[in-house]
């Protein structure tokens, strides 16, 4: 794990890419309450989305799920993959399942989000 990956109590994580932008997926334990993703919806390129506002869907076999963008910015590039092969977010949800890039409009917001321990953390108080 990289020092660089945050996450959102919301189960997404964040990986800054170090020249204003960011990587957003969502975390390994998102999916494993989700199940087997079959279908996921991504942002459009270009669209400007807000911290905590619905950017992308994720529907398994036994649910659908929202998922709500951790940064405020515009949406720069999104991972093509996952329309033919969504199981990817399964199989590596912090790398290859990777859902969209997003340039900040606001760095700050960066440190609102949670190192990976205090993620955990917060996993372990809910269960």
């Amino acid at each position: 794990m990289s020092a660089t990956l945050k996450f959102a109590k919301s189960h997404e994580w964040v990986l800054d890419n170090g020249d204003g932008t960011v990587t957003v997926g969502i975390s390994e334990h998102a999916t494993e309450l989700l199940g087997d993703v079959v279908f996921v919806e991504l942002p459009e390129i270009g669209a400007t989305i807000e911290a905590g506002n619905e950017f992308s869907l994720v529907e398994s076999v036994k649910a659908a799920s929202d998922i709500y963008s951790p940064v405020s910015g515009e949406v720069i590039a999104i991972n093509e993959t996952l329309e033919d092969a969504p199981e990817t977010v399964n199989e590596s949800p912090l790398e290859a399942g990777w859902l969209a890039k997003i340039k900040l409009s606001d760095n700050s917001e960066l440190a609102n989000l949670l190192t990976e321990d205090a993620y955990l953390a917060t996993i372990e108080e809910a269960a």
